[in-house]
C-alpha cells in the first residue's frame, strides 16, 4: 500500500537544509520505493510545498516548477489527480496567477466545470477563469 507524505517531509527532501531530516526523508522514500509501494503527494501537500518553497525559501518560480516536474517524472511518486497537477504547472509557467489558482482551475475543469469564477484579477486572465 502506498505511503502518503506530509509537507515537512517533502520540503526537507527537496531543499536539504537540515541534513538529519533530509536523510530521514530520503531513507523513508527509498524504503517505500524498494518495497514497491511508492509515495503519494496529495494536492494539499503540493500546495503547501509550493507556498513554503516560494515564501519561506524564496525560490524562483522556474526552480519550483523544476522541482515539481522532477517529482512528476519520478516513477515511484504519485500525485492526487496528476493530470490536474500537470495542467496547473503548464498554466502557471506563463501566468501571473498563483500556482494554487492554476490548480483550482485545472481541478475544476476535470470536475466538469465550464469555468471558475474569481475576484482575483491575475487568475481571471487564465484560461478557464471568469471574473466574478
Amino acid at each position: 500500500m502506498i505511503l502518503g507524505i506530509d509537507t515537512n517531509v517533502l520540503v526537507r527532501f527537496l531543499v536539504r537544509d537540515d541534513e538529519e531530516q533530509f536523510e530521514k526523508a530520503r531513507k523513508l522514500i527509498k524504503r517505500e520505493v524498494a518495497a514497491a509501494s511508492g509515495i503519494l503527494v496529495n494536492q494539499l501537500v503540493l500546495l503547501e510545498t509550493e507556498w513554503v518553497l516560494r515564501s519561506q525559501y524564496s525560490l524562483a518560480k522556474h526552480l519550483i516548477i523544476q522541482a515539481i516536474s522532477g517529482l512528476l517524472d519520478a516513477r515511484d511518486v504519485r500525485f492526487e489527480d496528476e493530470p490536474a497537477v500537470e495542467e496547473a504547472l503548464f498554466l502557471w509557467k506563463d501566468s501571473a496567477a498563483d500556482f494554487a489558482d492554476c490548480l483550482i482551475g485545472a481541478k475544476n475543469r476535470r470536475l466538469g466545470c465550464r469555468a471558475t469564477a474569481t475576484f482575483d484579477r491575475k487568475a481571471a486572465k487564465c484560461p478557464g477563469f471568469i471574473a466574478a
